[in-house]
């Protein structure tokens, strides 16, 4: 936490790259260029040296010389002044609440950040995207869009629309005031029966979709209401169901019912073959500096985006950086007794990992009360078997990154949104290229 916020937002502004210092120094100059000028010529002393051994001007040109350098002085002031009030208008949103500084800092170096394209869902992504949105604002998410479980999929199936639920954590978590947007958008009718159970997010995100005729333009809409840094873009917009496999060969159909199945998964499928990307996605991915994969739940949040048709080809034939964040615990009934090496291998199924980068690691140990907590779940921290040499040519960053979050009236274990974003910023090629890691 920084302990000065006051003082890390008044040097924002002599951040290199808000062209606002310049204009300073030239108000200055112009200003002390007057002030001399009119002294001098007030006292007489302009057009002799401090001895009067050795005239500067001859006396004749005293007041032509004293007018033309008072121009120059009021010239400076006022492009000085100008320029001045145009950087900071560029960067101050019209009817915006936050700061000056925020927005100058927002426009001239968080929109110069790379490109980075995050995918996955649930509370993995917001947490990834909570970090990721004080380095870039060119921040995408690409997130699943095949949650069939609570208010998500009551809305799904009452209204005919696809699930807004990820989508609304999301666009929380990119949010420029978070904290309020939250706090009102998290909460969950709990009277009337209609909407007992729905979140206010996910009844807007549904108006605003009858609205507008379109999810992708009631994702737009919200975006725009809630001043969010970057894009979330739904992996498809086709209406389709996740089905796995399960080891016994049973089939299961919905990502809630796959969740709560205790059985280990063989393998997972969407009901509906060859899905179409939405397009924005290829064209995010083309664009990108960085691709990160994960955090998030593996069969039910990370996979289920790389099922859907042009995806995986897009992430793999891009020329970005890759970066795959490791999740911190296994997930009872979907990664039971899973290891580091157990998800990859997993992910590998789907997606060549070895067209990626490297693989973010936690190295910080969960506390007793933790572990406690967790084995009562039958949950434990994912063990981390992965080699410096492995099979995926992964390099491997190992780094203590845990945090945690209150969700639902308990204390659980995430990863930390500051540290997962320094990290990524001080290990990526993309960041380390742009001097983003200063911005942390």
């Amino acid at each position: 936490m920084n302990p000065f916020p006051k003082l890390r937002s008044m040097l924002r502004w002599l951040t290199p790259g808000m062209r606002v210092k310049r204009w300073i120094l030239l108000l200055l100059a112009g200003a002390l260029l007057l002030v001399i000028t009119v002294d001098e010529m007030s006292s007489g002393r302009l057009t002799e040296m401090s001895h009067g051994a050795r005239h500067l001007v001859p006396s004749d040109w005293r007041w032509p010389v004293g007018a033309l350098l008072i121009i120059l002085g009021v010239a400076a002031l006022s492009l000085g002044l100008s320029r001045l009030l145009r950087s900071v208008a560029r960067g101050v949103a019209p009817g915006s609440s936050i700061r000056a500084a925020e927005h100058v800092y927002r426009t001239r170096i968080l929109e110069r950040a790379p490109n980075v394209v995050c995918i996955g869902g649930g509370t993995g992504m917001s947490t990834i995207l909570r970090g990721l949105k004080t380095l870039t604002t060119n921040l995408t998410a690409v997130v699943t869009v095949m949650d069939d479980g609570g208010s998500s999929g009551r809305i799904r199936e009452e209204l005919d629309i696809l699930p807004p639920g990820d989508i609304r954590n999301c666009l929380i978590a990119l949010a420029e005031d978070e904290p309020r947007i939250a706090h009102l958008f998290q909460h969950r009718f709990t009277r009337s029966a209609p909407l007992q159970g729905h979140s206010l997010g996910n009844l807007l995100l549904a108006g605003l979709t009858q609205a507008t005729g379109s999810f992708d333009r009631a994702i737009e809409e919200m975006s725009h209401i809630l001043d969010v840094r970057g894009r979330v873009l739904p992996a498809t917009l086709a209406d389709t169901h996740l089905v796995a496999i399960m080891q016994d060969g049973d089939r299961v159909v919905g990502e809630s019912t796959i969740a709560e199945d205790p059985r280990r998964i063989r393998e997972v499928f969407l009901d509906i073959a060859d899905v179409p990307a939405y397009e924005p996605v290829l064209a995010a991915l083309r664009d990108a500096d960085l691709i990160v994969l994960g955090p998030g739940s593996l069969y039910t949040s990370l996979i289920p985006n790389l099922l859907v048709r042009d995806i995986t080809a897009a992430v793999e034939a891009s020329s970005a950086e890759k970066l795959l964040i490791v999740n911190l615990m296994t997930q009872p009934g979907e990664t039971d007794s899973y290891t580091v090496t157990d998800h990859l291998t997993a992910l590998n199924r789907y997606v060549n990992l070895r067209r990626f980068d490297a693989a973010v690691v936690n190295a910080a140990p969960l506390s007793p009360s933790f572990l406690g907590q967790y084995r009562e779940e039958a949950s434990e921290p994912v063990l981390d078997d992965l080699s410096s040499a492995n099979v995926f040519s992964l390099d491997v960053i190992r780094v203590p990154i845990l945090g945690a979050v209150e969700i639902g009236g308990k204390l659980t274990a995430k990863h930390d949104p500051a540290l997962l974003a320094k990290v990524i910023a001080r290990h990526t090629r993309a960041f380390a290229q742009r001097g983003a890691w200063r911005s942390t």
